[in-house]
């Protein structure tokens, strides 16, 4: 039998007395970070029971709108990535492509 090691990912939010982020850091050791700070973050997970994806999406209340706009972006050209390192579909990878391509120009955040 193999040996598994553990390995932990921390997420820690600060919240104003309305429940609202004012901070956020993460901390992971085995990659070197600690209490690194963030100003938003989006995590999915799979329930493979429920077939449904379960969320978490924080933003600082003082991230500013032009960088909420390149985070998605980069995080839907991530998305492509991984979708066609996961299921190999290259067809639909670069058809994600072409719309964060579409994002990134209507938003003009190519320059």
């Amino acid at each position: 039998m193999s040996k598994t090691i553990t390995s932990e990912i921390k997420f820690l939010v600060e919240l104003d007395e309305n429940r609202v982020p004012e901070k956020l850091t993460w901390s992971a050791q085995d990659g070197g970070v600690e209490l690194q700070d963030a100003k938003a973050m989006m995590l999915s997970i799979w329930d493979s029971k429920l077939k449904e994806t379960l969320r978490i999406e924080l933003w600082t209340k003082d991230m500013p709108v032009d960088e909420m706009k390149l985070f998605f972006h980069q995080t839907l050209v991530a998305m492509a990535d991984t979708f066609q390192r996961a299921t190999q579909d290259d067809k639909m990878a670069e058809t994600m492509k072409d719309f964060c391509d579409y994002f990134a120009e209507k938003l003009d955040l190519k320059k």
